[in-house]
């Protein structure tokens, strides 16, 4: 379920604001939503393992969070963040 570090290395050089960039609510967003999909395809498989499910959803609400702040903070940002994720806004 956990990121690989290579994986992660991809991420955060993808979506960094600036180069020492680790941390920034963007490239957070990007990890939880790698995490989310890779852990629903696991969930659609095992229909019954609930305390993936209860983690599943308090990732979805952390994201939820971020993309607020950063929603408020900058509508464009937002709205290119959320095209280049393939998520719903």
């Amino acid at each position: 379920m956990a990121l690989t570090q290579q994986r992660k290395q991809e991420l955060i050089s993808g979506f960094q604001v600036h180069e020492t960039d680790t941390g920034s609510a963007d490239v957070q967003i990007a990890m939880l939503t790698d995490r989310i999909n890779r852990l629903s395809q696991h969930l659609q498989a095992n229909k019954k393992d609930h305390s993936s499910r209860r983690g599943l959803l308090k990732m979805i609400g952390q994201r939820k969070r971020l993309l607020g702040y950063i929603q408020k903070d900058n509508r464009e940002k937002y709205q290119a963040l959320i095209a280049r994720l393939g998520i719903r806004g």
